[in-house]
């Protein structure tokens, strides 16, 4: 090993490395759980390797003992780390731990080394690609621990990392360098919050400090991010701040909450006021209005030449000349340098020529203001709505459905999928997913993927979710009140404590064609439901948040509606269910969502059975042991299932044996349930399926070999199942087998030779670069394509925003 034993020669600090070096050299050859870890860590040992030897000699000539000390305490803290990961076993339990401490520790040793390299020998050519190197190495191991912190806590429902801001905010530069001198450098403020109207900027301005690298330098990975909104679940808020003080003790840490009330939240900010001013917390509030504890900051409006430039952006405009200038002058002035207004008015012309524009302005110039009245801007949003769905009427309304769920909150893919396969005759889960990438792509919906890999490249849309602006949703209740049929279409009511608004009572007669209703319950709601007449009823939607709950008595006309029930608990742990029997009332039913509800296999197996029932999805869900005493088989209560999709229910160790006598089912998804260790063995039963997805079942060792009876079976996924050691060695009996997904199956060591009777049947494979090799004595497979993905995460789903 060139130079090791040189710099072993040169003195404690080259000792030390030497026998790092020499330690992540022989594990990495060992190990094969952190191997893309550690060879990451050679590579910045690598590059440290020079340094360290000129530094061990001009410390002898300057007689620098306290860095000498530092750099030697560094080298041994990472051989110690190393010795541990040696000796680890069940590395499928520890590696997340394991994996972030080497990711901290490589990223100690990047930027000890950044600060090496005097600034001033930057410009030389090589130094430069090493430092841009380093550069783009933290920041990517900046994503990896966020990922990690993520995975650790639950899928982040207990604590919350800062979404990203927009890739080039406009005229927040001054306020955030503001925001970091009054946070970071005035020890008077403690509890900062920003104040402005609605849509100026504010949590972009929060989302950009979180963000900054001095702010990163400070409270390294101790940021808490929120985002309160005006009906905020305290429960979950004080719940989760807690897990997060008691993460950090007594370091420096960084309290964000986005968008709050200080009607709703005043005892929480009192509170966190409180805790700031007597421990090394830092809180960042962002509030439409002024709240009495700490400073105020208030966030200014764009000048005129930031709104001009934000309006460039938003119209894609690469070009300017005098007539156009005054042109965009005069759409400023209408949205009174508001950057929302601006956006989403921008947005609604960029396919529209000169004229176009200069025609909208004439129309609004016909109205005193843009912003006056709130009304008059919802109206202006309402435009852009109008030219996107001229030629489409569905859109507009696919648009006003999300309104059916609580602001600030993310609505899985899969929720809208369900609804409007009945609502809107989308029966294939691609046409609903083209409706949101349409309303994503015009500003009126954002669609937030967890991972880039799923759902592009192999059409899983679990891991995504759609969210939208509160301004946005306030313009689809709008359409719904001014549309004389609108509450004909859908009804959306929020129920505070036991009160009922007025117009469910004062409206009954006019609700009999009402085909969604949604229901909107907070923390204090008592389960008295007053008694339904919506006969016409296809879609029901209940948001929650107390830990009990019940389902409303449905009369004898709406049980024959009712075709999708989706029950969504908003609390923090899942909620008791108490008459999920009441099921078996519905004839009609064909698609049930249950999520964060605590149900077992008897709880819907209890009564009658089922028959209609067609899809049955569970997502977070304690789901408990499947009973071998039930008096009614599982299958036999739901006979007619067609698809299942079962989420990160972490509690789910065996799938209940006679589910495997559902003979029309097509479609079974389970993914992220990290204690499913075995299949069932009679699995093979289920003749027609078609789909199997198995996804990030960690604890999975082996797929049973009666899946070679799937004849009909098209997709096989089985990415992220770390403990998967071998396929069955008949699987090239599934004759119908098109797709296989095997990304980061770690432990498969071969595949069967019965591959090659997949030939001209098996059209793609899903892997990474490791799994890539198993296929290599494979590639002569006529016209299969082989796909490596590089999976990125992003958090900002976490937070509807």
């Amino acid at each position: 090993m060139a130079g090791i034993g040189e710099l072993a020669a040169g003195g404690a600090v080259g000792l030390a490395f030497s026998l790092l070096y020499e330690g992540v050299s022989t594990l990495v050859i060992k190990s094969k759980e952190f191997k893309p870890l550690l060879e990451e860590l050679i590579v910045t040992l690598d590059y440290l390797k020079p340094l360290i030897k000129q530094i061990g000699a001009g410390n002898r000539e300057l007689d620098h003992p306290n860095e000498k000390v530092y750099f030697e305490n560094q080298m041994e803290k990472g051989k110690r780390l190393i010795d541990k990961l040696s000796t680890v076993g069940s590395w499928n339990l520890l590696k997340p731990y394991y994996s972030n401490k080497l990711v901290e520790f490589d990223r100690s040793l990047s930027k000890m080394l950044l600060n090496l390299i005097p600034q001033g020998v930057r410009d030389g050519q090589d130094i430069l690609v090493m430092v841009r190197s380093i550069e783009h190495k933290l920041t990517q191991m900046e994503l990896h621990g966020q990922a990690q912190n993520q995975n650790a806590l639950g899928g982040g429902e207990t604590r919350a990392t800062a979404p990203y801001p927009p890739s080039s905010p406009i005229g927040l530069d001054k306020p955030l360098r503001e925001l970091k001198f009054k946070l970071l450098n005035d020890d008077r403020v403690s509890m900062l919050s920003v104040t402005a109207p609605g849509g100026s900027g504010k949590t972009t301005l929060a989302q950009m400090f979180c963000h900054d690298q001095k702010v990163k330098d400070k409270f390294s990975n101790r940021i808490f991010f929120a985002t309160v909104s005006n009906k905020p679940n305290l429960d979950w808020l004080q719940t989760s701040l807690q897990q997060f003080l008691k993460e950090v003790e007594e370091n420096d840490a960084l309290l964000v909450l986005d968008d709050v009330w200080p009607d709703s939240s005043g005892a929480l900010l009192e509170e966190l006021y409180q805790l700031s001013e007597g421990s090394s917390c830092k809180t960042l509030v962002t509030s439409r209005s002024f709240p009495k504890y700490g400073s105020h900051y208030t966030l200014d409006p764009l000048t005129n030449d930031e709104a001009m430039t934000l309006l460039k952006n938003s119209t894609s405009l690469d070009h300017s000349s005098g007539t156009l200038d005054e042109l965009l002058k005069q759409i400023v002035k209408y949205c009174k340098r508001s950057p929302l207004a601006i956006t989403v008015v921008g947005k609604s012309l960029v396919k529209g020529s000169i004229e176009i524009w200069k025609e909208k302005v004439k129309e609004w110039s016909k109205s005193p203001s843009i912003l006056d009245e709130y009304d008059i801007l919802r109206l202006r949003l309402q435009t852009s709505l109008d030219v996107l769905c001229e030629n489409e009427p569905l859109l507009k309304e696919c648009f006003i459905d999300l309104a059916s769920f609580p602001e600030d909150g993310r609505i899985p893919a899969g929720v809208l999928i369900d609804m409007w396969s009945e609502l809107h005759g989308l029966h294939e889960d691609a046409m609903s997913i083209a409706k949101l990438q349409h309303l994503n792509n015009h500003n009126l919906a954002k669609i937030v993927v967890i991972s880039k890999e799923n759902g592009y490249v192999d059409r899983c849309y679990s891991e995504q979710f759609v969210t939208q602006h509160d301004m946005l949703r306030e313009l689809a209740l709008h359409q719904i009140r001014q549309d004389p049929g609108g509450e004909s279409k859908r009804l959306i009511i929020d129920i505070c404590g036991g009160v009922l608004p007025k117009r469910w009572t004062q409206k009954k007669d006019k609700l009999k064609e009402t085909r969604l209703l949604s229901i909107s319950t907070d923390g204090e709601f008592s389960s008295k439901w007053d008694h339904m007449h919506l006969p016409k009823a296809e879609v029901l939607i209940l948001n929650f948040q107390t830990k009990n709950y019940t389902l409303p008595k449905f009369n004898s006309k709406m049980s024959k509606a009712l075709k999708v029930l989706i029950v969504r608990n908003n609390g923090l742990s899942p909620a008791e269910l108490t008459n999920l029997d009441i099921l078996s009332s519905l004839p009609n039913l064909k698609r049930v969502r249950l999520e964060r509800i605590s149900i077992s296999s008897r709880s819907l197996t209890k009564n009658k059975k089922l028959k209609s029932l067609e899809k049955l999805s569970l997502f977070m869900c304690n789901i408990g042991r499947p009973s071998s005493n039930m008096s009614i088989r599982f299958f036999e209560a739901l006979p007619n299932l067609v698809e299942i999709n079962i989420y990160y229910c972490n509690d789910l160790e065996e799938l209940p044996a006679d589910l495997c006598g559902l003979k029309y089912l097509k479609r079974l998804v389970i993914t992220n349930c990290h204690n499913l260790s075995a299949l069932p063995g009679e699995i093979g039963k289920l003749s027609k399926l078609e789909v199997l997805r198995l996804r990030s079942c960690t604890m999975l060792e082996t797929l049973q070999d009666s899946i070679t009876n799937f004849k009909n079976l098209t997709f096989l996924d089985i990415s992220d199942c770390f403990s998967i050691k071998e396929l069955p060695e008949d699987i090239g009996q599934l004759s119908k087998l098109k797709t296989i997904n095997m990304r980061q199956c770690t432990r498969l060591q071969g595949l069967p030779t019965s591959i090659w009777d997949l030939e001209n049947i098996l059209e793609e494979v899903i892997c990474d670069e490791e799994t890539e090799e198993l296929w290599e004595p494979f590639k002569m497979i006529k016209d299969l394509r082989i796909t490596m993905v590089k999976e990125e995460f992003n958090l900002r789903w976490l937070h509807g925003d």
